[in-house]
């Protein structure tokens, strides 16, 4: 694995840029290489992949910060009021993004663009060349791991979850999914996300600048687990919670992770990734209690996982209505179009049994109580 100083300077000689901005990503950066070293056990594809990730991670630094030096204005732009996606993967969070991602007067963030938000995208004339750049690296994905596609299904211009921006600051859940880094995630879990909340805003800003100015649509599980420096970065804005039965979630997203980490390692540890899951998400889920319980459960709107499948554009329009918005004929229209397209498409999962991931349900369903508990009353009517 290449040092963080040679992955930086490759960076700059890619790009022929210098300055990354302030060190904030550096700690991150530095404890993800160690531990990729000396605790992965990449194959030949990981050897490769994961060095060219973070790579452009770091060119993608290189590239925002010299648009910020080239046009300051930038900084001007105004993140209005969020609307953020969050609860346990696996809970139709995914769905739910693509549904709001109909809505022509509300911005997504597109798979192409968290990939790589520079150059803003209204500077680019005719179709932008990372939308058949991502095309490409979808199409080789979906070669080495064919079973990924089924269990999380996306296209080049579908909304994508915060993963990419979060991980310009090298503090991102993403990396647990590519390897066997057990240090990386005990320091993920304890840091402090503050300033990279801070450079998610700053790439958004970049994102929408020189844009018609129109709402956010974000989503990410992993806000569970960091919602007050969430709440710093994003002070106004408000969360659309989805829910569902934590047992059917946990083998699901231990699934995902092993076919991720298939791609490039050889020998995967499920029981690690079982247990990995089952810590995070229920430390994730009793941080984001605290945060509700402390005077923000007004700004929460819960979905449960069920009534959304049964009625999608009907959930969508309670949630617009308690956002004081229009489902507008055409937002309609496209979720419509997109539900049915989805459903025909759409290949049934199977999942492993939970004792290949080393996983108890009867066991995990105490750490999950009082989640329930408040998930029931939160989505009664």
């Amino acid at each position: 694995m290449n040092s963080p100083a040679e992955l930086m300077a490759a960076a700059r000689a890619e790009t022929g840029l210098e300055d990354f901005g302030d060190d904030s990503f550096r700690d991150g950066l530095e404890r993800l290489c160690k531990a990729l070293d000396s605790e992965a056990q990449l194959n030949a594809v990981g050897e490769m992949a994961l060095p060219q990730l973070i790579g452009k991670l770091l060119a993608n630094r290189l590239k925002i910060e010299d648009w910020y030096r080239r046009h300051p204005e930038i900084d001007e732009e105004q993140i209005v009021a969020p609307l953020i996606g969050l609860g346990l993967p696996r809970t139709g969070s995914t769905a739910l993004a693509a549904l709001l991602a109909e809505d022509p007067n509300a911005r997504s963030l597109l798979v192409w663009m968290a990939g790589e938000p520079a150059p803003p995208p209204a500077t680019v004339e005719g179709p932008d060349p990372r939308i058949a750049a991502v095309e490409f690296s979808m199409a080789m994905q979906h070669e080495l791991a064919p079973r990924l596609a089924q269990l999380v299904p996306m296209s080049p211009n579908g909304p994508e979850e915060c993963q990419d921006l979060m991980a310009l600051t090298f503090t991102s859940h993403y990396f647990l999914a590519f390897a066997h880094i057990p240090s990386y995630a005990d320091w993920f879990l304890e840091a402090d996300l503050t300033l990279t909340y801070e450079y998610e805003r700053r790439a958004l800003k970049l994102l929408q600048w020189n844009a018609p100015r129109k709402p956010w649509r974000l989503k990410c599980p992993t806000h569970l687990l960091f919602l007050p420096a969430l709440d710093r970065a994003f002070p106004d804005a408000r969360f659309v919670m989805t829910h569902r039965d934590p047992t059917d979630v946990m083998v699901s997203v231990a699934d995902v992770f092993a076919e991720v980490q298939g791609m490039f390692a050889d020998e995967i540890d499920r029981p690690y990734l079982g247990a990995l899951n089952v810590e995070h998400w229920s430390l994730g889920m009793r941080r984001a209690l605290e945060f509700r319980a402390a005077g923000n459960d007004d700004r929460f709107f819960d979905l449960d996982f069920h009534a959304v499948q049964r009625d999608p554009i009907n959930e969508v329009r309670r949630l617009y209505d308690w956002l004081g918005e229009p489902v507008t004929a055409e937002f309609e229209a496209g979720m419509t179009r997109w539900w049915t397209e989805m459903a025909e498409n759409r290949e049934h999962n199977v999942h492993p049994p939970a004792e290949e991931f080393g996983l108890d349900l009867d066991a995990i369903r105490p750490l999950f109580a009082d989640y329930v508990a408040n998930a029931e009353k939160w989505t009664a009517r």
